[in-house]
């Protein structure tokens, strides 16, 4: 009898697609289960006909999820509170939440939330590039980020990052994570704004470090990313 292995979803954060997870399918992790990197609309996969949003892009990977049979998620940054609605929604599959740096408060927004100060896509997107250039120089694992950032729908970037910044605004994110499925929260506390760190040492949030890792634990740590997955899932799974 042919062993069928588990699936376990993968999305990526604000303004970046499935080529961040790339680096998990050498690994152990992606010999024992089997990774499925998810375009979100707008975001590698052809842009929504409606309005993009959390809920929507929630509504899109709930459909993804039960159309593969998936209950895991890998969800990283903001699409920690894409994959909390998508556990929410009623004939959801997904049963586990495994959050990369989610968004814990709105501090989290520090990428997404900025889109509330343009009026408009172009400029958003004029100026978030130009702030992402300017990072490169001290974090150059941001180069690979800005690059992806490129290729997204400018429409779809700016609403989602007015919807996030309204989200985190009228929640808490880590609140509404933890209320959505069984979740495991991966960080290197380095990358944590304050807020965060509070609300994660005063929660009962099961949490796993990722020493010396950065904001994309995928790119630069993916074997330390993978033996970290693969105990969680173990655990989670037995």
């Amino acid at each position: 009898m042919s062993y069928m292995k588990q699936k376990v979803v993968c999305v990526a954060g604000f303004g970046d697609n499935g080529s961040m997870f790339s680096p998990l399918l050498s690994t152990e992790l992606a010999e024992e289960y089997t990774i499925l990197p998810y375009n979100l609309p707008g975001f590698g996969a052809l842009p929504l006909n409606e309005r993009t949003t959390l809920a929507t892009l929630a509504a899109s990977l709930s459909r993804f999820c039960s159309s593969v049979n998936a209950t895991v998620v890998v969800a990283h940054s903001v699409s920690s509170i894409i994959a909390t609605l998508a556990a929410q929604e009623a004939s959801s599959t997904i049963e586990r939440i495994l959050s990369l740096e989610g968004n814990l408060t709105s501090e989290d927004a520090y990428f997404s939330g900025t889109a509330s100060n343009y009026n408009d896509p172009i400029s958003f997107r004029t100026a978030f590039l130009s702030r992402l250039e300017r990072m490169v120089e001290e974090q150059p694992i941001i180069e690979r980020y800005m690059s992806v950032v490129l290729t997204a729908d400018p429409q779809a970037l700016w609403e989602l990052g007015n919807d996030a910044f309204l989200y985190s605004q009228r929640h808490v994110p880590g609140d509404e994570l933890g209320r959505a499925a069984k979740v495991i929260y991966f960080y290197n506390p380095d990358n944590l704004p304050q807020a965060s760190i509070k609300w994660l040492n005063e929660s009962e949030l099961p949490k796993v470090k990722l020493e010396g890792a950065s904001h994309w634990p995928s790119i630069d740590k993916p074997n330390l990313l993978s033996e970290k997955l693969r105990e969680a899932l173990t655990r989670t799974l037995a």
